[in-house]
């Protein structure tokens, strides 16, 4: 067809491509986005790739998107998930028909995958993303808790002024510096303290 002799038609297919099948990935359309994402990707492959090599090229592809919801549902570090998008790019590379059309196409999958988080503040999120996100925030709440349980162990226990206490300052305790308070009273650098109490993370002392 002509209009696959424009060298950035790739761009727009693969972008729309990518878009809807990364957004399948995000949030629940039940399919809808999947079909019209294999279908630009079909079309994409199908202009370009040669006969033989179709089928590979659609198949490096999704196993790329694969990794990506590998990535998002059971690894979540980033590490498959960009392997997964550097075997999308190749696929699309590699079955463009020269180097002009190729970087099109391997812009429109980058466009593709950042725009479909656009889709998160519009449409129903996976529930797999939502286990994440609630999986990392129990994360920050259990190094909270440790946070807190650190320095419970700080009660009674004596330091030095590592500035003066005006009633706020930085002390030393076991080595390691924390930020304190005196009750109100101003307490030199280099004085000995105690810990007197702990609240969280606030710290109160006195002179030993």
């Amino acid at each position: 067809m002509a209009i696959f002799d424009y060298e950035w038609i790739g761009l727009i297919i693969t972008f729309f491509g990518t878009l809807f099948l990364i957004g399948e990935v995000l949030v629940n359309m039940r399919g809808f986005f999947a079909l019209l994402g294999v279908g630009f990707i079909s079309v994409y492959f199908g202009a370009y790739a040669g006969t033989d090599s179709v089928i590979l090229m659609l198949i490096i592809y999704f196993v790329g998107l694969v990794l990506i919801v590998i990535d998002g549902k059971i690894v979540n570090d980033g590490t498959l998930a960009t392997i997964g998008l550097v075997t999308m790019l190749t696929a699309v590379g590699v079955a463009a028909p020269d180097l002009t059309t190729a970087l099109y196409a391997i812009i429109g999958v980058i466009i593709g995958t950042g725009g479909a988080f656009f889709f998160l503040k519009v449409f129903k999120k996976r529930e797999m993303w939502t286990k994440i996100a609630l999986k990392d925030q129990l994360s920050k709440e259990a190094g909270y808790n440790s946070m807190n349980m650190e320095y419970q162990k700080l009660l009674g226990e004596e330091g030095i002024t590592m500035t003066d206490l005006r009633p706020v300052g930085t002390i030393k305790v076991r080595g390691k510096t924390y930020s304190a308070q005196s009750d109100g009273k101003w307490i030199k650098k280099d004085t000995k303290v105690t810990v007197v109490t702990v609240d969280g993370t606030k710290i109160q002392v006195e002179e030993s």
